[in-house]
């Protein structure tokens, strides 16, 4: 409803503002070719984010420092606090980066945005500026239509900084031209009053353009031709950083609730930092005042007086929030709660899928990988309760022949309820989000999401076999032939050592133990084919088991086989690092019981 009226409210506007005076025209049409150029380079730094991203942000983002520094680095590289909050949010969606480090990020990133009001005040409206924009620009559009990601992705960047610098440019024409039709410095209000309506304005502006750093970008490109005061412009600065949050919020919106919780602190930050910044404004500008005067800054230089109020005012809130950074954490968590977590009787949702992640292919991938790790994690405790087992033995150092005797439960569990609740909506979800997120990746990636498609596959396959199986295990379970009994315990036997298994390889990061882990698991697989092996003739052929039993234990032994493999294959593709040579394990790397006992002591020892 709001955008059928925010949206021909602003064509109203533009129109009325071109009617009035063609000046106008260029000062709009400046703001556009600005935020063309932001749109630019936001594509042309997209291209070069692959391959390393989440090793990027897990060693740049442990300490708070580090997040505060990744903040202030990519946004004075990109020149988008907007983007780093959005990319942030996308970051936290796919669960890269934890609420803390998101928080460090936007800290830092307001910092970042103080690098273009000084490369605007100190550079930009001293040069001619649209000299280098040219040469930009054609070199650009050539790179844009090259094959080669890396040079489209230059001359998306080279495109948008020729886009910035030309929509600058019009911009300190258009306001040098319209000061001879109409003086804006006459509509200054002083005092107080002038200080909440021109934040107002800041607001405003920033909201429309979504952009606090092409707001700065006009600010001073009207200062600089005295169209605005220097008191009113200092306000409207303090606007633009309220302004900004709009963005982060929109963003969340298709996020998960972190993703809520960091546009909520960014909004606290920006809100608290302003609020602060109006009451002790008197000081804040003596201070620039003296700054000024300590680095050289003429008196009446009022756009790099601009520059400086806007360093202190970012600098000063963000040392002013540090030592609260978890209170605030807490606070978030405490005021925003997953709801979808709230009534244990609900179908379960996904945890990382939401459209947020689609911002980067990287994102995307670790999202959906992440997402397959929390159905396994399900279909992990559907499976071991399916085998009357408990999980926390399994995960535990307990001799199995002790684990298959302590059962769950008395009573079956119902694994349709649990499959219904708690597998199927989350495997077609991410079904659905693997076909939508494919459409902006590379063939390469395109083969990576295909087999985590099919790790997923796997998982769903594990838990129906589970089903098939759980009737016989119950029936054979205190049946009086010893035999049969001694067979279905021998399966229960060999899967909860497949998933404890599964379960190290999940947590673990030594390769030569997963190699062994994997390797093992696959050698004693083969143990559940009864035909090949003789098991099943030898029982049938000294009438140890009925022709019931013989028809159930092979059908039950097939069951067992396929989860074992179904889960081998998914632990290959989700749990070993797809940069290893691990990942090409095949059946050179199967070795025998007494090789992998063998290893395991002198891994012991």
């Amino acid at each position: 409803m709001l955008r059928r009226i925010f949206l021909p409210s602003i064509l109203i506007i533009l129109g009325y503002g071109f009617w009035i005076s063609p000046d106008f025209k260029e000062i709009s049409a400046g703001v556009a070719i600005f935020l063309f150029g932001m749109l630019s380079l936001e594509e042309g730094f997209k291209a070069f984010s692959g391959g390393t991203l989440e090793k990027i942000l897990q060693k740049s983002t442990d300490k708070l420092y580090k997040s505060i520094g990744f903040g202030f680095v990519a946004t004075a590289i990109m020149q988008s606090s907007s983007l780093v909050s959005v990319l942030t949010i996308s970051f936290i969606g796919a669960g890269l980066i934890g609420l803390t480090q998101g928080i460090g990020i936007i800290l830092g990133a307001n910092i970042g945005t103080t690098t273009g009001a000084w490369l605007m005040a100190g550079f930009g409206l001293k040069v001619k500026i649209s000299a280098y924009a040219m040469p930009m620009l054609a070199f650009g559009v050539i790179l844009i239509f090259q094959k080669a990601k890396s040079l489209k992705g230059f001359g998306y960047i080279l495109t948008g900084l020729g886009f910035l610098f030309l929509g600058i440019h019009y911009m300190k024409d258009g306001f040098e031209a319209f000061k001879e039709t109409i003086d804006l410095a006459s509509f200054a209000v002083d005092g107080i009053k002038g200080l909440f309506i021109f934040i107002g304005i800041g607001i405003l502006a920033t909201v429309v353009m979504q952009s606090s750093h092409a707001t700065i970008v006009l600010i001073l490109a009207a200062l600089s031709v005295g169209q605005i005061t220097y008191e009113n412009a200092l306000a409207l600065t303090i606007g633009a950083n309220i302004g900004t949050t709009v963005t982060a919020i929109i963003g969340s919106l298709s996020s998960n609730i972190d993703g809520k919780r960091l546009a909520g602190a960014h909004f606290i930050f920006n809100l608290v930092t302003a609020t602060v910044a109006v009451i002790i404004m008197d000081q804040i500008m003596s201070s620039v005042d003296v700054i000024s005067n300590f680095i050289g800054i003429e008196s009446n230089n009022y756009t790099l007086k601009l520059a400086v109020f806007d360093s202190l005012f970012k600098v000063m809130g963000v040392l002013m929030f540090i030592p609260f950074i978890n209170k605030l954490v807490k606070f978030l968590e405490g005021a925003l709660k997953d709801k979808s977590t709230e009534d244990p009787t609900s179908f379960e949702t996904t945890q990382y899928l939401n459209d947020s992640v689609l911002e980067l292919p990287e994102t995307a991938m670790a999202a959906i990988t992440r997402e397959t790790k929390h159905l396994y994690t399900n279909a992990f405790e559907i499976i071991t309760h399916g085998l009357n087992l408990k999980r926390e033995n399994i995960t535990s150092d307990m001799p199995l022949e002790e684990v298959v005797k302590d059962s769950y439960s008395e009573n079956a569990i119902d694994i349709d309820n649990f499959y219904t609740h708690r597998i199927k909506g989350i495997y077609g979800e991410i079904i659905d989000f693997s076909t939508k997120a494919q459409s902006q990746m590379a063939p390469e990636d395109i083969e990576a999401l295909y087999k985590i498609k099919l790790a997923n596959r796997d998982i769903v396959e594990a838990v129906k076999d589970t089903k098939h199986l759980q009737k016989n295990l119950i029936k054979y379970d205190n049946n009086t032939n010893v035999h049969i009994k001694e067979q279905y315990n021998s399966i229960k036997i060999g899967l909860a050592e497949l998933l404890r298994s599964i379960d190290i390889i999940s947590k673990t990061t030594e390769e030569d133990e997963m190699i062994v882990l994997l390797s093992k698991a696959k050698v004693h697989m083969q143990r559940y084919d009864i035909l090949a092996n003789g098991t099943l003739d030898n029982l049938i052929r000294n009438n140890i088991v009925t022709n019931e039993m013989a028809t159930s234990l092979m059908n039950d032994s097939t069951y067992a086989y396929n989860i074992s493999k179904h889960f081998i294959a998914m632990a290959e593709v989700i749990f070993v690092d797809s940069a290893s040579d691990i990942k090409n394990i095949g059946e050179a790397l199967i070795i025998s019981d007494e090789d992998v006992d063998l290893i395991l002591e002198e891994k012991d020892a």
